[in-house]
């Protein structure tokens, strides 16, 4: 690694340990993903419990809690702990609720939604704060169906100096059309277009974030079509050449997992077929992003 890379992986590795009183949180790689135990989230949480697991977001960004038995109104009252849970799609299969969606996989299904490196709904003017998935039913044991999370604070941390100060100013843009090239949207889908900085600022904690992903992002207006294309494939292609940005969560029946879309992308593994998976997901609106 460069020197700035290496400092940038430090700040990051030798953070001092938090001290929790009512959860415990286990890191699943020092850089990204904890799960979390001591909690039945059926239940309210104290203001301590809350505190502490806000703590463990901003500071993990994804979060993986095991054994949980909840209903979907439990599992959207969790989400209220963070904003207002978003409104499902009218494409999107609602379950008794309309923030609640059904995520699931047949056994015909040839391919699945974020089988690729992607943050969720980026083309949105608001793009969602996260994501909470609760998954039932997983596919049969030893079939795959993981889900992995990059850290994009780190993505961005470990670029050099003069590329960071290059993409000061620039902007991208994110495009449904883009995200469904060659496919064709569900009936009643709202294809969305919006621009965002290419460096945001998360709005938690004004840490840098590297903002592009290959789902969504088309281009870059301030560039031209060539160099657009050259910096994107550059910059989309970091998770996959450090891995050592990404942690790796293996799904069990009854798991909940949080991430924060504002920091984080995730790749929802499709190597299970023809087995079958069942999940309700709520996301959290988010708001405008600032460079």
């Amino acid at each position: 690694m460069e020197d700035y890379e290496l400092e940038a992986v430090k700040r990051v590795t030798t953070r001092p340990a938090r001290g929790y009183r009512t959860l415990k949180v286990r890191s699943l790689t020092p850089v990204i993903g904890a799960e979390v135990s001591g909690l039945d989230l059926s239940k309210e949480l104290t203001d301590d419990q809350l505190a502490e697991v806000k703590t463990a977001f901003t500071d993990h960004h994804v979060l993986v809690f095991r054994d949980q038995a909840i209903t979907p109104a439990q599992h959207k009252r969790l989400a209220t702990y963070f904003g207002e849970p978003q409104v499902v799609e009218p494409a999107e299969e609602q379950v008794g609720d309309p923030s609640v969606m059904a995520v699931q996989t047949t056994p015909a299904a040839t391919a699945v939604a974020g089988d690729g490196w992607h943050a969720d709904g980026t083309s949105s003017p608001e793009p969602s704060l996260g994501s909470m998935l609760y998954v039932r039913n997983i596919p049969e044991p030893g079939s795959g169906g993981d889900t992995c999370f990059a850290n994009m604070h780190l993505a961005y941390d470990m670029l050099s100096p003069k590329m960071k100060s290059m993409l000061d100013g620039l902007t991208a843009v994110h495009d449904d059309h883009y995200a469904f090239r060659g496919l064709t949207p569900p009936p009643n889908y709202v294809m969305k277009t919006s621009e965002h900085p290419v460096v945001v600022r998360h709005p938690d904690t004004d840490r840098e974030v590297l903002f592009v992903n290959p789902a969504y992002t088309s281009h870059i207006p301030q560039l031209s079509k060539d160099e657009s294309r050259a910096l994107l494939e550059l910059l989309c292609s970091l998770v996959q050449r450090r891995l050592m940005l990404t942690c790796r969560v293996r799904w069990e029946p009854d798991t909940l997992v949080f991430w924060d879309n504002r920091c984080v992308q995730h790749h929802a593994l499709y190597d299970y077929y023809p087995h079958t998976r069942y999940g309700l997901r709520v996301a959290i609106n988010g708001g405008p992003l600032k460079s």
